[in-house]
């Protein structure tokens, strides 16, 4: 038999079709009975602090990654700087030297522009009578200008010493000459020997020859130029006639 209730709030109620729900209540009740638990609060505080530690240390590292960037950043535009005056000074000194190769040049040969006139001077005032000079030539060819141009020496290794290119160098020479008189020869050395500019006379050989069907001496002295002292150099003014 069927029953229809006519009369709505009455009879029985709706089942809940939702189902069971979370008991919060319950959860908060249990975790505050699980708070007096000793070991859960170690746990919580090492987890804290392990986080405040590596959150302390990611912040120190940044600040210092950020400082050192920087400080790269300035030692870089530091070195560009640097490097362009590194330049300009290796420039600057590259030129110097140059200037410097090129003076000490020059003034090598000013200082060697009266050497053979003041040998050629000296061999014709000391030549005796019955004597004549067939050929005068210099023995030594490597000057201290040549010296100092030469390329350095590769593969590291040390090369000679540095020759002072501003010093006047020591010119050896050889004369040849012929005379009649044996004694003649002997007043020749002597007269050379005492020239202030002249030092190291030395006979080489000495023999007899037939020159124009005449029998003559022939001679070979070898000599060194050197500085004399200034007291012994003699100078006079030089005047010009201007027309």
């Amino acid at each position: 038999m069927i029953e229809i209730n006519l009369l709505p709030g009455t009879g029985k109620k709706p089942r809940n079709r939702g189902g069971a729900g979370i008991n919060f209540s319950g959860v908060a009740s249990g975790l505050a009975s699980k708070v007096n638990d000793p070991l859960l609060l170690s746990a919580v505080a090492s987890v804290l602090v392990a986080a405040l530690v590596i959150g302390g240390m990611f912040w120190h590292q940044r600040a210092q990654s950020t400082q050192v960037n920087e400080s790269l950043q300035k030692a870089e535009q530091d070195s560009i700087n640097y490097s362009g005056v590194i330049r300009e000074q290796r420039k600057a000194q590259s030129q110097r030297d140059s200037v410097v190769s090129q003076v000490n040049l020059i003034k090598s040969f000013d200082d060697k522009r009266f050497v053979w006139p003041h040998i050629m001077d000296e061999v014709s005032r000391a030549l005796p009578p019955y004597t004549w000079v067939t050929s005068m030539v210099q023995t030594n060819t490597i000057t201290a200008a040549a010296q100092s141009s030469g390329p350095p020496p590769k593969g590291g290794k040390a090369g000679p010493p540095a020759v002072d290119s501003t010093s006047v160098p020591r010119v050896q020479f050889k004369l040849v000459g012929n005379t009649v008189d044996i004694q003649a020869l002997t007043r020749f050395m002597k007269v050379l020997e005492a020239s202030p500019f002249i030092e190291n006379v030395q006979l080489e050989r000495s023999s007899i020859i037939l020159v124009d069907g005449k029998e003559v001496t022939e001679f070979a002295l070898s000599a060194a130029y050197q500085t004399p002292d200034p007291s012994s150099i003699k100078t006079v003014p030089v005047s010009l006639s201007v027309r």
